[in-house]
């Protein structure tokens, strides 16, 4: 595998994108990305006939050159690798049956999705209510955000294809018993940390919310409770307000739309909620970089050259169509799937960037008219060459003519649907619009997706191997080819508008305008300003229902999830602004800190546990900077180091850390704690807490300092799982609570 002539003098554009290649898509065997692009093409190329491969590979990476085409991550970083990974960035799981035997099947096979690489998203409407009646066991269900607690434990053990760890989507139906608790689980700011959240929300429900009506909730026909639909979206929405979660998906709208409705029921989205799929449904994606396809950017009758566009798109479709054949699948069940319907996923990414070179400003007229045209030659052509590859290579095996008359079809011209009468269609779905979040700035920091800029420039503070920082300054692709070209001349600010400065009006406006034109959906947060008003924020769901958005996501700094930059919005918009990103944050570790040691014995363990907590000092004042739990007993491992991960990174970005104590100690064990020195004390996590309290309030110890076995070491009789109380006892063999009767084996 050699390097193809002519594109062997690749550089890139930015010291980050070199950064990203280098941690993220680089194979060792990989000199340049120019080896990147030559061994992806030759790759793909090998799902061609054996005479036309040499042909395909040099067209495949003419399209990937200059990053005109950008294949999704997983593309990059695992075609022509050898290694056991999927080139599929998502999937939808399949349906949970409302069992605790399949329910684990559906877990295991989410983590063996995800150890391949793939994003997974699930739906976890089967599940029966909190408090249901279990037949056969006497007991209560714990209800689906129990088992979601499954889901987001084993996605923090499972490090996605050897790069990132996994992403999902937990989405549950508005008309299930525990949506409110569904609705209020971000809230809990440890909680569904692996988790994207959305509602399924349906027509019924918004003709209810328009009317004002009673919302019944039911769970297997049966109502269980009526709420007022006004007030549950209310609560939906203050949700979103206060902690960005959950998002909405309108899901009869998905279906609605579906190319494949004949053949399917759509049911979740992916984790990023641009494919909204089946169960077991995957998608592959790639994007299209419009920002690289202006001529004669910034000048006056600057446009993106349209045959070079529609060329594109038809090269892009067969490089995404072959990906199908040469890909792995983590389940053959997803193969089946994948290669029963062929649905690939191209969109575009530097939407805002190319506006830009247009004299275009994001969210204006100008700017809807121009987006619609580029998008509409992407419609027109990726139809048109699956027709023709469905000509050459046969249909996909679940093709039916009544796809014409699907709304994504309807729309296309006379000529398109006359060739897709004639030959069918490759490929099911074709279209869709993705994050593009690290593909985005592999480009050379161009605008992601079809989201406004973000900042135009900012500063990213990174972290040496010998524990120092440099800085680096991170600037917008169109902003920085605007200095090449304009040197000192200060952009126009009605042109250079960004994601600070927009209202939601003019995200909504062209999420609308583009999902008219995609098959599938698209990933698009609105952002809005932290001061937004409650009352201005309250409508943006609802309005993008009416505006016709098959998903909604938003995105309003606030106490739980922060910020995702800082920006300072005052200053002109595309200068310096001193952004800092999350690594900055952490304070560099000296090569040697002192500490303390302190030893505990719990009642569980048949080893000491060792807890080390380590100082710095500054402006001379002593406290904590990292913490270590240790044992011989490796049945605590796997949460000790975690806990120690995350008490370390709140210890290096906080001052005041005694609130990590506090919530320690809160932390209760439903198997019951333990009497140590005269108290008792709820769990070992609170055990813990109590040493980082007394290490907070006594820094100047020393020696490491023994907690004393008490003789009274005696543990408590359990919490019954039913009533709550300290009671249960084992009697005969079987344990029974003393206050309810409540028993395991009855």
């Amino acid at each position: 595998m050699g390097v193809i002539e002519g594109i062997s003098a690749m550089e890139f554009e930015t010291a980050l994108a070199r950064e990203i290649w280098t941690a993220k898509y680089r194979h060792p065997d990989d000199r340049s990305y120019a080896d990147t692009i030559a061994r992806v093409a030759s790759a793909v190329a090998e799902a061609e006939p054996p005479g036309e491969r040499p042909h395909w590979e040099r067209k495949f990476a003419e399209a990937l050159a200059d990053f005109r085409l950008i294949p999704a991550g997983r593309i990059l970083a695992g075609a022509g690798t050898g290694r056991s990974v999927t080139l599929f960035n998502c999937f939808v799981m399949d349906t949970i049956e409302d069992s605790l035997s399949d329910i684990f099947a559906q877990l295991r096979e989410a983590a063996l999705t995800m150890q391949q690489g793939g994003g997974v998203g699930m739906d976890f409407s089967t599940i029966r209510p909190s408090g249901s009646p279990v037949r056969g066991v006497a007991a209560d269900a714990s209800g689906p955000l129990s088992f979601m607690d499954c889901w987001d434990a084993m996605c923090r053990t499972i490090l996605s294809a050897g790069q990132r760890r996994g992403a999902m989507m937990g989405c549950l139906r508005i008309d299930h018993p525990d949506i409110e608790a569904f609705i209020d689980a971000k809230r809990d700011p440890l909680r569904f940390r692996n988790f994207n959240l959305s509602v399924l929300v349906t027509d019924p429900f918004m003709a209810a919310l328009e009317a004002d009506a009673e919302w019944p909730l039911t769970f297997g026909g049966k109502l269980v409770r009526s709420v007022s639909a006004r007030a549950l979206w209310e609560r939906l929405m203050r949700a979103t307000y206060d902690c960005a979660e959950p998002g909405v998906i309108f899901i009869d709208r998905a279906n609605a739309r579906n190319n494949l409705a004949h053949c399917e029921w759509i049911a979740a989205s992916n984790p990023c909620g641009e494919q909204m799929l089946p169960p077991y449904g995957a998608c592959l994606l790639g994007s299209i970089n419009l920002a690289r396809l202006v001529q004669h950017p910034f000048e006056e009758g600057a446009a993106l050259d349209e045959e070079a566009l529609a060329d594109l798109t038809r090269t892009a479709v067969r490089l995404l169509d072959d990906v199908i054949d040469i890909s792995r699948y983590p389940l053959a069940d997803q193969e089946a799937e994948a290669k029963a319907k062929r649905r690939i996923g191209l969109g575009v990414t530097g939407l805002a960037d190319a506006l830009l070179f247009c004299g275009a400003a994001y969210g204006g007229a100008r700017a809807i008219e121009l987006m619609r045209g580029w998008l509409g030659i992407i419609k027109r052509e990726a139809y048109r060459a699956s027709a023709a590859l469905a000509a050459e290579k046969g249909r996909f095996p679940l093709y039916d003519s009544v796809m014409l008359d699907t709304p994504n079809l309807l729309d296309l011209d006379d000529e398109t649907r006359a060739m897709i009468a004639e030959h069918g269609l490759r490929n099911g779905c074709l279209t869709s619009i993705a994050p593009t979040g690290t593909t985005s700035l592999l480009a050379g920091n161009v605008s992601s997706g079809i989201e406004p800029v973000f900042a135009y420039s900012y500063t990213r503070r990174i972290r040496e191997p010998d524990g120092s920082t440099r800085e680096e300054a991170v600037e917008d692709y169109a902003f920085r080819l605007w200095k090449q070209l304009r040197g000192d001349e200060p952009p126009p600010p009605e042109l250079f508008v960004s994601a600070q400065t927009l209202g939601p009006a003019d995200h909504l406006a062209m999420q609308a305008a583009a999902q008219a034109l995609i098959d599938s959906s698209i990933s698009k947060t609105i952002n809005v300003p932290e001061d937004i008003p409650f009352e201005r924020f309250a409508d943006i769901y609802a309005e993008g229902y009416r505006l016709g958005c098959k998903g909604m996501t938003t995105y309003r700094p606030n106490s739980i999830t922060g910020s995702i930059l800082s920006v300072d919005v005052a200053s002109a918009l595309p200068e310096p602004q001193g952004v800092t990103l999350d690594e900055s944050l952490l304070a560099p570790r000296a090569e040697a800190l002192p500490g303390t040691t302190y030893k505990l014995k719990w009642p569980d363990s048949a080893h000491a546990i060792y807890v080390t907590i380590n100082d710095i000092e500054t402006g001379g004042i002593r406290r904590p900077f990292e913490i270590f739990i240790n044992s011989k007993n490796t049945e605590h491992y796997a949460w000790s180091v975690g806990l120690t991960r995350m008490i370390s990174a709140v210890f290096r970005r906080s001052v005041d850390v005694s609130f990590v104590a506090e919530e320690l100690k809160a932390v209760f064990d439903p198997r019951g704690g333990a009497w140590m020195q005269g108290r008792y004390v709820p769990s070992l996590h609170a055990a813990i807490g109590d040493i980082i309290e007394r290490h907070i309030g006594a820094r100047e110890a020393e020696l490491p300092i023994d907690l004393p076995d008490a003789p009274a070491l005696q543990r408590p009789p359990r919490c019954c799982p039913r009533c709550g109380a300290a009671a249960m006892m084992r009697s005969e063999g079987c344990e029974t609570c003393l206050e309810c009767g409540y028993s395991k084996c009855g």
